[in-house]
């Protein structure tokens, strides 16, 4: 796999090319689409958990970071119970044209809090990408997530401030969520519109809409339908993404 090395600028751009990056619903916070997840409740002041999960693509904001292959995850989260909480996830990804068999890791660090009936959540991700260090950047995130009619409703931002490996530029995503059980059952469906623009995109909008059924015994299963209004890399078209999770 080739990827470009002739300056900062140049690699950002390559990048956008390659991977799609049109940023990678959660992941950003809260709608890093594959970062999605339940934290049980925590039993101590401590509370340690993790997750393994397998998905039939890596979409993150819309588009295809694994070039359309499969994508395996794993992360371990470490909560304390004034709010604060960090946590570490891993993925395969694709850096370049061909096959998704780089590694991309993501460091969170952050602080959850109820106020009323209302959530709060406030961070900062460091995405990185093994043997390709000229990749890696920051993020900043908030959100703020209550109750309405039954459905969990999240509203929330995503900015990553101008930094060498963007190109110079800053870039924004602002994103609604909802999840909504069905009943007593153990099905839910959900839906994510984003609004992203800046170093990653212009303009372009994405979302999911998706159903979902917990399993028992710490396995979930889902399936989305993904899309963007700009597939502008040929990577963010329409598609159905099948994933499988466990929790423990």
């Amino acid at each position: 796999m080739q990827i470009e090395h002739e300056g900062n600028n140049m690699k950002f751009k390559s990048f956008l090319a390659a991977a799609a990056m049109a940023a990678p619903l959660a992941a950003m916070p809260g709608v890093a689409y594959a970062q999605d997840g339940e934290a049980e409740e925590a039993s101590g002041p401590i509370d340690i958990s993790a997750e393994v999960a397998v998905l039939s693509d890596y979409r993150f904001r819309g588009l295809s970071l694994s070039a359309g292959e499969p994508e395996l995850t794993a992360s371990i989260s470490v909560e304390h119970e004034s709010g604060l909480y960090a946590s570490v996830w891993a993925s395969n990804v694709s850096l370049g044209l061909g096959s998704s068999d780089d590694l991309e890791m993501d460091w969170t660090a952050g602080f959850s809090k109820d106020v009323g009936s209302v959530n709060v959540d406030v961070g900062a991700i460091y995405y990185s990408y093994l043997g390709h260090r000229d990749f890696n950047y920051i993020e900043g995130f908030g959100s703020v997530g209550t109750t309405v009619g039954g459905a969990e409703v999240r509203v929330g931002v995503a900015y990553a401030p101008k930094q060498d490996n963007l190109g110079g530029q800053d870039n924004t995503y602002v994103y609604i969520s909802g999840d909504m059980p069905i009943g007593k059952s153990p099905f839910s469906v959900h839906g994510t519109f984003g609004y992203e623009h800046g170093a990653f995109a212009q303009h372009k909008k994405d979302w999911i809409l998706g159903a979902s059924v917990d399993l028992g015994g710490g396995l979930s299963a889902s399936l989305d339908y993904v899309d963007t209004a700009h597939d502008f890399t040929g990577l963010g078209g329409p598609t159905a993404v099948a994933s499988l999770k466990f929790g423990f």
